[in-house]
């Protein structure tokens, strides 16, 4: 975000910006909850309406846009569109099945883990695109429920997703805000999801270990998939493990070069897509490139620009000013107490609503507080605390977050839909007991 302190524009009618700005975003975000709309319409809407009634300049709006964070998103979504085509995913997930000797619980905990390290190496909703599948097909054959398979991964997609700066969307926000490099996200967040997923595995088991049953004859149907049928294209597979495996690399250390994630991704795919046309024609290289941008999540992309600029209004109105020196007065300015509200708040809140609009509205929240606390290093716990409290939060609720809404999506399609009241039931402790963890993280991290 930027432009901070900056001066509203002069509105229409002479109406307070600070009003009209809050106005606007309190019912962008009823009718992202209605979702009676797509979201991606309402928040470009919502920009619209920010600076047509003269609340922001244009000029304001595009200095609003976080293209970091566009940047990041874009680039490892085609990274993975390329990869997709080899077939590693699939290969991957019917190797672990045959390794538990397609043991339906077996299978569970191995898709739960591809689950979470997928999550954290690229992005938790193109992780549940590419497992939940082959979930569903592997328990087609097994003839068993979908709903353990589809819940568990669900929960694992957001644990995983905590872990690093890439893997959940709040986390990117958050990083491209702050400037926390990948390593810094990686070993505050990392041991905090990887302790979160082993007690999640360990409700798997109380709830699902000894129920999950098949006959011999269903699991021999699985033991029969030979999973190097998958890969589709090895010299594709090479190309992109090596791209993948370089950008990853350029996370960890770009940041010591002041170059950011937006960059890396960016240019990893771009260099992907060169290496993956070389020796075509220009027929082919269009067609290859074409494949490529069609598996962009363009919808989602343009729901973060409206949504950057939505906000950007009530930034520059003074809203998020108010709110952070409220949120200082009820904690005294105490940094702990301020990091355990804001973790708690995050959770509740993200459990409720989508947790991208809820972190992206926030982030400015948070900035406004640095004074307040007495500099950038007391504030530090403060954004970890966002960023566990949005990401855990998330698996309260199947629309807690956006890999939650895909999965959801999916299953449904497949003809298994899942319940809202029958997901509470696992999500909310889940959440509750993740949050308490992290709780206990940050304090022994920051505060002891």
């Amino acid at each position: 975000m930027t432009g901070h302190g900056a001066e509203a524009g002069a509105a229409i009618f002479g109406l307070d910006p600070l009003w009209l700005s809050t106005f606007i975003l309190v019912v962008t975000y009823a009718v992202l909850l209605s979702e009676k709309i797509h979201r991606t319409i309402v928040a470009l809407v919502g920009a619209g309406l920010v600076v047509v009634t003269g609340v922001i300049t244009q000029d304001q709006a595009i200095a609003g846009i976080d293209f970091n964070t566009i940047a990041l998103l874009t680039g490892m979504m085609i990274i993975v569109a390329v990869t997709r085509r080899t077939g590693v995913f699939e290969f991957v997930a019917i190797w672990s099945a045959k390794r538990v000797r397609a043991e339906p619980f077996g299978i569970l905990i191995m898709l739960s883990i591809i689950t979470a390290v997928f999550s954290a190496l690229l992005d938790n909703l193109t992780t549940v695109l590419l497992v939940v599948p082959v979930a569903l097909l592997l328990v087609d054959k097994l003839q068993v429920s979908p709903y353990p398979f589809l819940a568990s991964q669900t929960l694992a997609s957001n644990i995983g997703g905590t872990a690093t700066l890439i893997g959940d969307p709040p986390n990117i926000l958050i990083g491209s805000a702050t400037g926390f490099s990948f390593n810094q996200f990686l070993f505050e967040l990392g041991p905090v999801a990887l302790v979160v997923f082993v007690v999640a595995l360990g409700i798997f088991y109380l709830i699902w270990g000894k129920s999950l049953n098949t006959t011999e004859e269903r699991r021999n149907r699985v033991m029969e998939f030979r999973e190097t049928d998958s890969l589709t294209d090895r010299v594709l597979l090479i190309q992109c493990l090596t791209i993948l495996a370089l950008v990853i690399a350029g996370f960890i250390i770009g940041e010591h070069y002041a170059i950011r994630p937006g960059t890396t991704a960016m240019f990893g795919a771009s260099v992907l897509l060169l290496v993956t046309s070389l020796g075509k024609d220009r027929k082919g290289q269009s067609t290859r490139l074409r494949d490529a941008l069609e598996e962009v999540e363009w919808g989602a992309l343009f729901f973060f620009i409206g949504l950057f600029i939505v906000v950007t209004g009530v930034e520059h109105a003074g809203l998020l000013t108010m709110l952070a020196k409220e949120l200082m007065r009820l904690t005294a300015g105490d940094p702990a107490t301020t990091a355990y509200a804001t973790m708690w708040l995050a959770a509740i809140v993200s459990a409720a609503v989508d947790n991208i609009p809820f972190v992206a509205t926030m982030i400015p929240l948070v900035e406004s507080m640095e004074q307040g606390l007495g500099g950038a290093a007391m504030l530090e716990p403060v954004w970890w605390s966002l960023a566990l409290g949005a990401c855990l939060g998330g698996n309260g609720t199947l629309i807690g977050a956006a890999a939650n809404v895909m999965v959801a999506g999916l299953s449904e399609r497949a003809g298994h839909p899942i319940g809202f009241v029958r997901f509470l039931a696992i999500g909310i402790p889940v959440m509750l007991l993740s949050v308490a963890i992290a709780n206990v993280a940050i304090y022994l991290r920051h505060f002891m």
